[in-house]
């Protein structure tokens, strides 16, 4: 449990940091939807492409195989050949049109259809500058992931992880296909835990820059802070209730790394303590409806996960195959739990049914850390290590479908998945 503590609070092995990210998807669903995205009509001099934009995020679920159109234009008004589309394999198209209405300032036009009833499912408008363009892609992808699926989607969302470059350390704010990253703190001391608020417009995190771990709430959109937990020794692990008003953090203020509650709104505010053992209690995370924390201990001689009603009780063991189980994190629908187990060395990435208890592992990497459900409960962040150096992967539940967002060189960690907002 010390090297685990240790490679939470102090990772400082990471190499060169990279904002910009590309997609790759790798492995095939049991029933991917077959659909074809054509090339939106007025965007062939844009640098952003919305439709491909659009078609990898609908590849990135792992609910849709993304057909080639042989560059054919269509736009929202047209009256697609339904018969011709069926022919090449499409089960649904998507067709739009980008029009430049003033200085900078397009239109963007989609209709979403159904091939195999030759229905027509409707469409929006969006107005945006060209910086807009990939949101208001990734905005046209949840529209269509909701009309084909019945389930909201997860695209405009955003991503937080941190980066190590030469003695720097990053926090990273970037789309949920992990283009556009803004850096939201900069620091020569390691920063640690970033947790995303349930409004998606704080994060949560640990920074050194005091030569000790304190919690900081940050405003993404303002890039004000203010500090939260600096009481005596380490302050660690932040995680947001699901009303955005209470903080469950880790402390070691009373001896041993304990967990606490503290109000998040209120500054000085005093925690309230929810256990007392000789072990160490850390990584809590809230149920969704709030009355429960799952967290790691080794009260039972080796990392485990329990949970705890948030009103008191004894913590309940939940992992018992493997010796070695850390980071739960847990699908807002409440049905899954992640977490990462070490077996034979090696550190993967599990899936549990929270109601069969059965769980396994989804990957077939050595290194993966950091779990995190996007808000739909259908894909998983983490970070793991390919080719000899730290990536950001996304993976279906049962593993089938992945996909690297991976920088061109640099290491990354820490990663979790925001909100969505609408």
């Amino acid at each position: 449990m010390k090297k685990l503590l240790l490679a939470m609070v102090t990772w400082a092995l990471g190499a060169s940091a990279f904002a910009q990210f590309r997609v790759e998807v790798s492995g095939v669903g049991l029933t991917q939807l077959p659909i074809a995205v054509a090339a939106f009509k007025g965007n062939e001099q844009l640098t952003q492409k919305v439709a491909l934009i659009v078609q990898a995020d609908l590849e990135r679920s792992g609910q849709f195989r993304g057909l080639d159109t042989n560059g054919v234009l269509l736009d929202e008004s047209s009256r697609p050949d339904m018969a011709q589309w069926r022919k090449q394999g499409a089960d649904a198209l998507v067709t739009g049109s980008v029009t430049r209405v003033a200085e900078d300032r397009y239109e963007v036009r989609f209709r979403v259809w159904d091939a195999v009833r030759s229905q027509d499912l409707g469409g929006q408008s969006h107005i945006a500058t060209s910086s807009e363009l990939r949101h208001v892609a990734h905005q046209i992808a949840d529209v269509v992931y909701e009309k084909l699926t019945g389930e909201k989607g997860v695209f405009s969302t955003r991503i937080a992880y941190v980066t190590r470059n030469t003695g720097v350390y990053n926090l990273w704010v970037a789309d949920a296909d992990g283009e556009g990253a803004q850096s939201a703190l900069r620091s020569t001391e390691p920063i640690i835990s970033p947790s995303w608020s349930p409004n998606g417009s704080q994060l949560a995190y640990v920074s050194f820059e005091s030569r000790k771990p304190v919690v900081y709430v940050h405003n993404v959109d303002t890039g004000k802070r203010r500090l939260v937990a600096n009481f005596k020794g380490s302050n660690s692990a932040p995680s947001w209730s699901p009303d955005g008003k209470t903080l469950a953090l880790t402390l070691s203020r009373d001896g041993g790394s304990q967990l606490y509650l503290l109000d998040a709104n209120v500054s000085g505010a005093e925690p309230r303590r929810l256990a007392s053992s000789p072990a160490i209690d850390t990584e809590p995370t809230f149920t969704a409806d709030g009355k429960t924390l799952y967290f790691v201990s080794d009260r039972g001689g080796s990392p485990q996960i329990y949970r705890l009603a948030v009103g008191g009780g004894t913590p309940e063991r939940v992992t018992f195959t493997g010796n070695y189980n850390i980071s739960p994190a847990l699908s807002a629908d409440g049905r899954w739990l992640a977490y990462i187990s070490r077996i034979n060395g090696a550190f993967k990435l599990h899936v549990m049914d929270l109601t069969s208890g059965q769980s396994s592992a989804i990957t077939d990497t050595n290194a993966d850390e950091n779990p995190s459900f996007a808000s739909n409960s259908r894909l998983i962040l983490y970070a793991t290590q390919q080719g000899g150096r730290e990536t950001l992967m996304t993976t279906t539940l049962d593993g089938k479908v992945k996909a690297r967002l991976a920088g061109q060189s640099g290491d990354l960690r820490e990663p979790d998945w925001g909100p969505a907002v609408r």
